[in-house]
Order: C-alpha cells, then structure tokens, then sequence
C-alpha cells in the first residue's frame, strides 16, 4: 500500500509539471501552449501585451498551425488560427473596444460594413477585467467569435478573418510593439 501512495505522489507531481509546462505566462497571464481548432493542433505563436499611454489594457496571443513570423502569410492563411484575447484593465469599456475596432478594419482593409456590423452585435455587451474574447478561424465555416467561452456568433469569408487578424499584424497595426511580440515564435 506504502508503494501505491509512494506512486500516486510522484504521478500527481508529474502530472502538475506537465500541466505548467503546457502554459506560457505573458505579462501575467497564462496561456495554453496548445490548442485544439476543427480537431487540429494549434501552437502559441507569440503574445504580448496592449498598452496606450502607459496603460496595460489587454494581453493577447496568437495561435497558428504552422508558425510563422510572416505578418502577410498569417493573414492570409486558410488554414485553424486563433487569436486569445485576456481584458487586464478596466479601462477597456465596450465603448473603447468598439471605437479601437472601428480605428483598426480601417486600417485593416477586407471586411465590409455588414460584416462589421455584425462582429459589434457579438459584442454588445461591458466589458471588464478579466474578460476572454477569442476569435477562431475555421476553414469552410469562418471566424468563430467566443467572450467568456460564450459563442457569440460567426463571420464567414477569408477577406473578414485577414482583416481581423490584420488589426494586431497587418501594415498599418494597433501596436507595432505588440505585432513584433504576436509574430514572434515563442
């Protein structure tokens, strides 16, 4: 019986350091080093924190099938992506988050009115600390929007999901310090 519960610790412990090597902590916030999109295995491309005026506002990582530190290849990608998105300041209102993605399809060139329109609807209601959005593009379904593990609905079309993606690591970014960060391979 000694030898058994003697077993059991060691299986516990090794159990728990699996489980912590399979995160990876950005700025504070934990992240799976892998997911799972459509059945396939997505692997944390790289992550990093959103700041303004000195202000952290949210931490954000970027998962891909392929890694890759090529910002138009990503975008462009039909391939299971996902973007993970932790909400660390309550300064980030709805109102903001609207008016900073208004401010990035503009500069983030795809996505049409009605699809924008439709991807604000998802996210109509406060936001606060401690929220997690995730956007997930899926082959032949398209760009899978959760808050809170909530599905809040889908955008079909490749243009929508580069455009999306686009707002963190296409030319014209939110933060060019964060898009370096987010395309970096951890």
């Amino acid at each position: 019986m000694k030898l058994f519960n003697v077993f059991a610790a060691f299986l516990f412990i090794g159990m728990l350091n699996n489980a912590e090597a399979q995160k990876r902590t950005i700025a504070g916030v934990s992240f799976p080093t892998i997911m799972k999109v459509n059945k396939k295995v997505v692997t944390l491309n790289g992550g990093g924190l959103r700041e303004k005026y000195t202000i952290d506002l949210y931490v954000v990582g970027l998962y891909l099938r392929n890694p890759s530190m090529n910002a138009k290849k990503i975008m462009a990608a039909k391939e299971e992506m996902a973007m993970k998105i932790e909400i660390v300041s309550n300064k980030v209102t709805r109102d903001k988050f609207v008016e900073s993605v208004k401010e990035g399809f503009e500069k983030s060139p795809g996505a049409t009115a009605q699809d924008i329109s439709q991807f604000m609807k998802f996210f109509s209601d406060p936001f606060k600390k401690g929220d997690k959005i995730m956007m997930v593009y899926k082959p032949g379904i398209g760009t899978v929007f959760y808050k809170n593990k909530e599905k809040r609905g889908v955008i079909k079309g490749i243009d929508f999901k580069s455009a999306m993606f686009g707002i963190w690591i296409g030319d014209k970014p939110a933060s060019k310090k964060l898009k370096q960060q987010i395309k970096t391979k951890m």
